[in-house]
């Protein structure tokens, strides 16, 4: 029954903003747990950033697989989402039961500070929505806020930038060519593993890319503000990295 609640928000959550949800339906199990395969394998103590939670379909499949010392980070820009994520952390029994690892910030990533912060990032945000402007600086807030040899794992749905072209106005469809040029140099460039999962709807591809160790890029003007804080007991901004 709680599947299906969380569904209906999301449905309506989606309808009400397409750009940044980019779906109608929820991640479905088989690709959450792609998602979060690089978290499976033995590793130590990590920091996590999910970025884009949603209605929490992939947080409940990351917080499966925390261990003891991992340290977790959910930004979400959609308020409704975030308040929804509150209430799963107050009544969800998963969520409950790690509810010191997990912090959530009300903000978008690229308002997010600090240089090599995270072992692993989860993104579940629709690039396809966006500009290859907005892609880039997206990209490049991940390459600078992974630690040197960290994990950008994220997924696109199949052929949708293809399937789009043909029906959409000029200025779309150079939007779509643009993007799909951007990412697939990202993705020659970085990618070492990808999952094709057909049982989501729509079906997706799960891409785990790792950005070389070298000089982070210049850091984009909206570092120099903090995330906004949506509640100040259960939402608020990422700790600082340890050294």
């Amino acid at each position: 029954m709680r599947n299906w609640s969380l569904c209906g928000d999301f449905i309506r959550e989606c309808r009400r903003q397409f750009r940044t949800t980019g779906s109608i339906l929820p991640s479905s199990r088989f690709l959450a747990r792609a998602l979060v395969a690089e978290l499976r394998k033995p590793r130590g103590p990590a920091r996590i950033l999910e970025v884009g939670p949603g209605t929490g379909s992939v947080t409940a499949a990351i917080l499966r697989h925390l261990h003891p010392g991992d340290h977790f980070d959910a930004v979400e820009i959609n308020s409704h989402f975030i308040s929804l994520l509150e209430h799963r952390l107050e009544h969800d029994e998963l969520f409950r039961r790690h509810r010191d690892q997990i912090h959530l910030i009300h903000a978008a990533v690229e308002d997010l500070v600090g240089e090599g912060v995270y072992d692993f990032i989860v993104s579940g945000l629709p690039l396809n929505n966006f500009s290859a402007t907005q892609v880039r600086r997206i990209f490049r807030t991940y390459d600078r806020l992974l630690k040197p040899g960290g994990t950008l794992t994220y997924y696109e749905y199949v052929w949708v930038r293809q399937i789009k072209t043909p029906f959409v106005n000029r200025h779309a469809r150079r939007r779509l060519l643009c993007l799909g040029h951007l990412v697939d140099r990202y993705i020659r460039a970085y990618q070492f593993r990808r999952q094709r999962i057909l049982a989501n709807v729509p079906p997706a591809v799960v891409r785990h890319l790792r950005f070389p160790r070298k000089a982070r890029p210049e850091r984009a003007p909206s570092e120099k503000a903090a995330p906004t804080l949506a509640h100040p007991a259960g939402v608020r901004a990422p700790a600082e990295p340890r050294p």
